[in-house]
């Protein structure tokens, strides 16, 4: 993925297909290069998008209905990874540009539940035709291309169909969970047993789970990712737990008492299997 979005697929394509040991070692050096690149890449352009949020913020009184955000300086293979950071970020749906080689501008469009994002560009372009170059993309994701002069008349007409579109929404964000597991219940069986019944999908989602946990060890792994050892609170035993791309939406690790929303898994490492919790939401327990 990093070679396609920063210089060409064809590098991973290649050394999947390899027949030469070292010819395929040569490659993934250089796939595992480009990802160094595209994470620092994604960093500087995540740090630069927060602060246009934060400006928009302040300056609108309140969130608006769509954060529509561009910076000369960014990289189109990337702007789709910061329109989802962004969105999770902010509960709001998110459209983030850069320029491409051709002196338009790439754009790629993330949502929430309830806004579908391609009917929201296809309003757009009904009521302004020509807006756009192209569109495309289904209810959660999109990708668009507008021409450097009409940046500006595009960010006005998105930001004019979203608010109509959202008017009245209640912008909580909410879970659905399918409840508490009671200690007895964190097993490796359970965790099997779901994985069975996938797969999951639009209208039939993973279960997801609820519960009041204390931290008994919080620490950093993969720069952002952010790695527990949880003790259910009417239990005894210690669970491992892993929320990831944690602190790119917090500034510090939870300790003490929390409330998770999270799924079973049964992680893999180094040939051991063991129980793990993928944490999709943390709170502190007042």
């Amino acid at each position: 993925n990093a070679a396609g979005r920063l210089q060409d697929m064809s590098v991973g394509i290649e050394c999947l297909l390899s027949d030469d040991a070292d010819h395929a070692l040569s490659l993934a050096s250089q796939l595992d290069a480009l990802n160094h690149e595209r994470k620092a890449v994604e960093a500087s352009m995540q740090q630069d998008a927060i602060a246009i949020v934060e400006q928009l913020s302040l300056e609108d009184g309140e969130p608006p209905a769509i954060y529509c955000l561009a910076d000369s300086s960014w990289h189109e293979g990337v702007v789709g990874l910061v329109a989802s950071r962004i969105k999770e970020r902010t509960n709001r749906p998110v459209v983030a540009l850069a320029p491409d080689q051709e002196g338009n501008w790439k754009g790629s469009a993330r949502s929430v539940e309830g806004l579908h994002i391609r009917d929201l560009l296809a309003r757009v372009d009904a009521l302004h035709p020509g807006l756009m170059n192209k569109f495309g993309g289904h209810a959660m994701a999109a990708g668009l291309s507008v021409e450097d002069h009409k940046r500006e008349k595009f960010v006005s007409a998105v930001r004019d169909v979203a608010t109509q579109m959202t008017a009245g929404r209640d912008w909580s964000q909410v879970l659905w969970s399918d409840g508490r597991l009671a200690a007895e219940e964190f097993t490796m069986d359970l965790a099997e047993q779901l994985r069975q019944s996938s797969p999951w999908g639009q209208g039939f989602p993973e279960p997801l789970f609820d519960g009041e946990f204390e931290v008994m060890e919080a620490r950093v792994v993969g720069e952002i990712h952010a790695k527990f050892r949880l003790r259910p609170i009417d239990g005894q035993q210690r669970i491992d737990a892993i929320c990831f791309g944690y602190l790119q939406t917090h500034d510090h690790l939870p300790r003490g008492m929390i409330r998770a929303a999270y799924r079973l898994d049964n992680n893999e490492f180094r040939e051991r299997i063991n129980l793990q919790l993928l944490i999709q939401h943390i709170e502190p327990v007042d």
